[in-house]
């Protein structure tokens, strides 16, 4: 049965990571593989990892931040410059 969870983006990360108000706790039984898609502005990405996953630079990805939310990432770059996504903005996990 398909799933639909929303948030939103309150922070920005040391990194530029891009923070949601979505609790890593809430998001422990959700599908981590390919079948959970996170839409955020016009961005998407597919699965949802642990926040010390490997990925090529670059790779725009879904993480359980270090902040105990789930953040937006790009790997090696900063997110808030890169994709100039504002405060307030909607995240939607579906699976």
């Amino acid at each position: 049965m398909p799933g639909h969870l929303e948030g939103k983006i309150v922070a920005y990360g040391e990194s530029g990571n891009l923070v949601s108000d979505l609790p890593n706790e809430r998001l422990r039984d959700l599908p981590r593989a390919a079948e959970a898609t996170i839409i955020c502005d016009e961005h998407q990405t597919l699965g949802i990892f642990p926040a010390d996953h490997p990925e090529e630079p670059c790779t725009f990805m879904a993480i359980l931040g270090t902040s105990g939310y789930l953040e937006l990432t790009i790997v090696g770059e900063s997110a808030k410059l890169m994709l100039g996504v504002k405060l307030g903005e909607k995240v939607v996990i579906k699976w």
